[in-house]
């Protein structure tokens, strides 16, 4: 189907409502552009009129995760590690990232091209045997189930549609750009005819899911109802900020950013008034104030467009800067910050400047990162310390995955700029951590904010990070967005529809069975360190670290002991492990009990709280038990 046959009103700037499809001018087209469906689409058409706004929330927030292309490889990440982790339920959105524009005739598309050096190899790119060619085995796929040699769709693609058909409330977009595939974006939105060409063609290829046919996969139609929508990744209009190589234009490349948006809006509309969809529309937002103001970025027009946009959270210092260590992801400013005032990032500064300009804080979400950014030969624990270099990295120089830095080094936290980092005695990395992503959801719910967006998924292989921030979005008042609701907390006693509550679900006020649970009931408002215990919904849990507001489940900072069965002891006998007075029942606990004042090393035990510790390195005053992933390793209960 080719829109750009049929006649196009002129541009007028005007708005949309935030969140609602704008399918006057769409509906018109209706008739005439069912008559030029493809079979392959035919399949897909529905009524004229959009059911659901095509969103989707946990409690009210959104949460994106990027997925990318190249993380099947050697990170090993397929999506079924999302299914099997659980953070499928925690997610509502899926940005499967990148997909390039062809420097040639400036369309989205797909091919095997491996990218070559520097930014002039980006042109013609792609990987459409991670996309759609790889076979999957019944070991490593979502479904179980082995794919076909002559399946047309397989790969990450397929992948996708197998996760979304197991947890119905996520959403899939496709990202186009990213900071390598930017380099044409600002030619193809150039003029009227390369935006239509151009949004045509990505809506064709990841919408309507008319692939190339590559070594006997794709064909039209083959990729059908994997993407939701499309998320823009533009690195960045109308400055030379972004990779070295990029076209920009200066002094058009905001106004063409905004009426590319506008055709996105318009197209995926037309096509969403034949299916009955609501295709999303996102975009990845700057942070840097002079970048945002150069594309436009602030303008409240591109907002009637998108359906929200992501606050770049992270990159705010790097290794680019190799002499000084500093905060990569700081929600707040740092006084101790040496370096000039136009180059002292934070990620509210970011979200002031779309807050400012009277962007609805429903449309914005808070960025977070997977990992982490360092540097080498530091010599001290402190934030703006000299560097020598960057940190060594697995996969780059100064870069490193959240699950390699959670256990290096010593953790640090700062709750005036929201900052956290590992030091190890020579290398210093800033990074989020348990506590850091804690405080962003409540700084999403203090300002109103639509929820958070996690660069990238195959960094956390757990999902642990991604679930602590999902459970506090859980914990909070319900957010802005009105979507597809994610699965229901399984610990909420109101929900009737939970079969596994074993407490009367109309009865909110009794969390726990005092006839049966010895542990003290868990409160919304009390501060728990490592080792206490208390109980909730029929079950008791022992606190892994410091924690306030987290509903006891198994995972986050709750451990689950088991099922209250009554007290098993004298509740009279002082050394009773559960009596919260006695850290280390030194009835029963044969190792030292711990003292803040003193050092320990690597291999020394002690005992806390009624638990035994082994020191994994030299520390302290670190409680053990209080970090999740401190310096101290649990042995068990004495």
């Amino acid at each position: 189907m080719d829109v750009s046959l049929f006649t196009r009103r002129p541009r007028t700037g005007r708005r949309r409502t935030p969140r609602v499809a704008a399918l006057a001018t769409a509906t018109a087209l209706v008739a005439t552009l069912l008559a030029g469906v493809a079979p392959a689409q035919a399949d897909e058409t529905a009524p004229t009129t959009v059911s659901h706004p095509g969103d989707s929330d946990v409690n009210g927030y959104r949460n994106v995760g990027y997925f990318t292309q190249w993380g099947v490889y050697g990170r090993g990440f397929q999506l079924k590690k999302l299914q099997d982790s659980g953070a499928a339920q925690d997610l509502t959105h899926i940005n499967y990232s990148f997909g390039n524009i062809h420097y040639q005739d400036l369309t989205c598309f797909i091919a095997n091209k491996a990218q070559g050096t520097g930014p002039n190899g980006s042109d013609g790119a792609g990987d459409a045997w991670a996309d759609f060619g790889m076979g999957y085995t019944a070991a490593n796929s979502v479904a179980g189930v082995a794919d076909a040699w002559d399946q047309p769709l397989a790969g990450s693609f397929n992948q996708l549609k197998q996760l979304k058909a197991k947890n119905p409330h996520l959403r899939a977009l496709i990202s186009i750009g990213g900071w390598t595939w930017s380099k044409n974006f600002s030619r193809a939105a150039a003029t009227e005819a390369s935006r239509e060409k151009f949004v045509r063609s990505c809506i064709d290829i990841y919408i309507k899911g008319n692939l190339p046919v590559i070594d006997g996969r794709g064909g039209p139609g083959a990729a059908a109802g994997v993407f939701d929508g499309i998320d823009i990744d533009w690195e960045w209009p109308g400055t030379n900020s972004g990779e070295v190589g990029n076209h920009v234009d200066v002094e058009n490349d905001a106004r063409n950013f905004k009426l590319l948006l506008e055709e996105f809006r318009e197209q995926l509309d037309a096509y969403g008034a034949q299916t009955g969809k609501h295709y999303l529309l996102s975009a990845f937002l700057p942070a840097n104030p002079e970048d945002i103001a150069a594309g436009g970025w602030n303008d409240p027009e591109i907002f009637e467009y998108l359906d929200y946009g992501n606050v770049q959270g992270y990159d705010l210092h790097g290794a680019w800067d190799p002499a000084l260590a500093g905060h990569q992801g700081n929600l707040y400013d740092d006084p101790a910050d040496p370096r000039a005032a136009h180059r002292q990032f934070s990620v509210d500064k970011a979200v002031q400047e779309y807050l400012g300009a009277g962007i609805d804080p429903s449309q914005l979400g808070v960025g977070l990162a997977m990992y982490g950014r360092g540097w080498k030969g530091v010599g001290s624990s402190q934030p703006w310390s000299a560097a020598n270099g960057a940190a060594p990295g697995t996969w780059e120089a100064g870069n490193e995955d959240y699950d390699k830095l959670r256990t290096r080094g010593q953790d640090y936290y700062d709750p005036a700029t929201v900052s956290a980092w590992r030091y190890d005695g020579d290398q210093w990395w800033s990074y989020d951590n348990a506590q850091s992503v804690t405080a962003k959801a409540h700084y999403v719910d203090e300002l109103g904010l639509g929820g958070g967006m996690w660069w990238d998924l195959s960094g956390n292989h757990d999902g642990s990070l991604l679930g602590t921030f999902t459970d506090t979005l859980r914990s909070l008042p319900t957010g802005p967005v009105d979507g597809t609701d994610g699965p229901s907390d399984p610990t909420d006693p109101t929900d009737p529809t939970d079969p596994t509550d074993p407490t009367d679900p109309t009865d909110p006020t009794d969390p726990t069975d005092p006839g049966e649970c010895t542990a003290a009931a868990w409160s919304a408002s009390a501060v728990y360190t490592g080792g206490a215990t208390v109980s909730h919904q029929g079950k008791e849990y022992r606190a892994k670290w410091w924690t306030q507001g987290d509903v006891p489940t198994a995972g986050g900072p709750w451990e689950l002991t088991g099922a209250c069965s009554g007290d098993p002891t004298d509740p009279t006998d002082p050394t009773d492990p559960t009596d919260p007075t006695d850290p280390t029942d030194p009835g029963e606990c044969t190792a030292a009990a711990w003292s803040p004042t003193a050092v320990y090393t690597g291999g020394a035990t002690v005992s806390y709280q009624g638990q035994t510790y082994r020191a994994k390195w030299w520390t302290q005053n670190n409680v053990p038990g209080a970090e999740q992933y401190g310096p101290w390793e649990s042995l068990g209960a004495c």
